[in-house]
């Protein structure tokens, strides 16, 4: 029967319901303005200092402004899907509540099995990179030869990250209001240096390094983009030798720094604990990536021409990743690399905070429809999931303190795009099962803008490494057999089908959609 099986798929209107459930119930007390800080906490982090000289050396020359311009237009048509999907249906979960309502709880479990991966694997890998900026941050004060990590039996101990991983769910577990509060003050003092250091670098642009703006293509061999699993799968079918520099380059640079704009579509998540959804969400996700990407371009630019990118590359110099600090050193203004360590150090608070915290509201809503295991949706006097939290804490601080994690950034981006595609994909398919839905943001020109956004993706996705994809498959297996070892037989969904106390989503009439309680709109 339609809407059983894999396929089943849970009314809006049940999924509304559920967050009125007194044990699984969050407290609404987020404004816009909170979440448009949440999107800009979590998408301006070191990348901002690390990413763009890495990817302007390595594989687009000077023309690595555009290749933030192209992720971010890629990032726009997604992010006008989530707005509509996040007004329609204001629950926690995001991507993977929306395709429960969409495709069915197979998919759903797909994707939020995907973005588990996601928010893990960056928040471990930022965990890392916050470690090593505390510990140049910390040579500066005690001087150098000052660790954040220790060995034990021959093995890495990184109590740096560990420590930044139980502050922030401490934090989490307080309250979400209080860890925007605290987000806010981070992030404001990261974006000041970053303005900072944009002006001051504008003093030190040379018009010449700027040309050739697209560089000649270099072939696979000795580049730094790569041959072979180690090059974009696009350049790999198309029969190109690599991916270093001309239009594959640029293409695969424009792949590589979408991981910085990863983290907007974490404001969809707190949906369901945001006053005003319908208004507040579409804004929140719409300013904070406006912001994000004036800021990543303004940097861009200032990079590659204080210097030629050649100098940029982790071939020059002896090797080694460049960063905006090299821009700066070239020019003989190595006080800045002091700046710019602790605006990445701020930066980098405040993204895992928030990949965190997306993680756990993923793990949230998956465990109240029972596809994890439910004890996980209980929140606390504070109005949050606490051991949710918990458990997403331990995992990270476990795997950022004894793992190398800082070298899966590809496998966040796959994960990321095949979210974004899902999400696009479900305003066609919602647009159709449900058109008389009462919509507070609409997608202007469907179906032409979530096809957009599903090619831009793909184009994306394609542009990234063939070892990035067997990684990304293999971990989809896995999820694949949970499902139906676990999820599948626990599913809240599937009990209440089986029970007849309620029948699948196409079987229901939806009716105008419930207004969060008055008490709970004001916090």
């Amino acid at each position: 029967m339609p809407g059983s099986g894999l396929w089943r798929t849970k009314s809006i209107e049940q999924s509304i319901a559920d967050t009125d459930e007194p044990d699984t119930k969050l407290r609404r007390n987020l404004s816009a303005w909170d979440l448009t800080v949440f999107g800009v906490a979590v998408v301006i982090g070191a990348g901002i200092f690390t990413l763009t000289a890495r990817t302007a050396g390595d594989f687009t020359g000077p023309s690595v402004s555009l290749a933030f311009v192209f992720a971010a237009i890629a990032c726009a048509l997604a992010a006008l899907c989530y707005a509509e999907f996040a007004s329609t249906i204001p629950v926690a979960g995001s991507a993977y509540t929306f395709s429960y309502a969409t495709f069915g709880e197979f998919m759903a479990w797909i994707i939020g099995w995907d973005l588990i991966l996601e928010f893990a694997v960056a928040a471990a890998a930022v965990s890392k990179g916050w470690s090593t900026y505390l510990e140049t941050v910390l040579g500066y004060i005690f001087g150098p030869g000052t660790k954040t990590s220790f060995e034990v039996a021959g093995i890495t101990v990184d109590w740096g990250s560990l420590l930044l991983v139980l502050l922030l769910a401490t934090l989490l577990v307080k309250g979400t209001k209080l860890s925007s509060r605290f987000s806010m003050v981070i992030t404001g003092i990261k974006v000041a240096i970053v303005l900072f250091v944009i002006v001051l670098g504008i003093f030190y642009i040379k018009g010449s390094n700027y040309t050739p703006f697209i560089p000649d293509p270099q072939s696979g061999s000795g580049s730094s983009g790569g041959s072979g699993v180690d090059q974009s799968l696009f350049s790999f079918l198309a029969g190109g030798s690599g991916s270093s520099f001309g239009v594959f380059g640029l293409l695969a640079g424009a792949s590589l720094v979408f991981f910085a704009f990863i983290g907007f579509d974490i404001v969809a998540t707190t949906a369901e604990e945001t006053k005003n959804p319908q208004k507040s969400v579409p804004r929140g996700i719409f300013g904070s990536l406006a912001i994000v990407t004036v800021l990543y371009v303004g940097v861009s630019l200032v990079v590659v021409g204080m210097v030629s990118y050649k100098d940029l590359a982790t071939s020059a110099g002896g090797g080694g990743k460049k960063t905006l600090a090299t821009a700066f050193s070239e020019n003989g203004v190595d006080w800045a690399a002091n700046v710019i360590s602790v605006g990445a150090l701020a930066g980098l608070t405040t993204v895992v905070m928030v990949l965190m915290l997306g993680q756990v509201r993923v793990l949230y809503a998956m465990s109240r429809d029972g596809l994890m295991p439910r004890q996980l949706a209980k929140t606390s006097k504070a109005g949050t999931p606490k051991r949710a939290t918990l458990l997403v804490a331990g995992i990270v601080a476990f795997a950022a303190t004894f793992f190398p994690a800082d070298k899966l950034e590809e496998m966040v981006n796959v994960g990321t795009l095949f979210a974004f595609v899902l999400v696009s994909a479900g305003v066609l398919v919602l647009r159709r099962t449900h058109p008389n839905l009462p919509r507070a943001f609409r997608v202007p020109l469907v179906p032409l803008i979530p096809i957009l956004a599903i090619l831009a993706c793909l184009w994306l996705m394609l542009n990234l490494t063939v070892l990035t994809w067997v990684r990304f498959i293999v971990w989809m297996v896995a999820g694949v057999v949970i499902y139906f070892v676990y999820s599948r037989r626990h599913s809240l969904l599937g009990k209440r089908m089986a029970a007849g106390e309620i029948v699948a989503a196409e079987g229901t009439v939806l009716t105008e959609q419930k207004a969060p309680p008055k008490d709970d709109a004001e916090g």
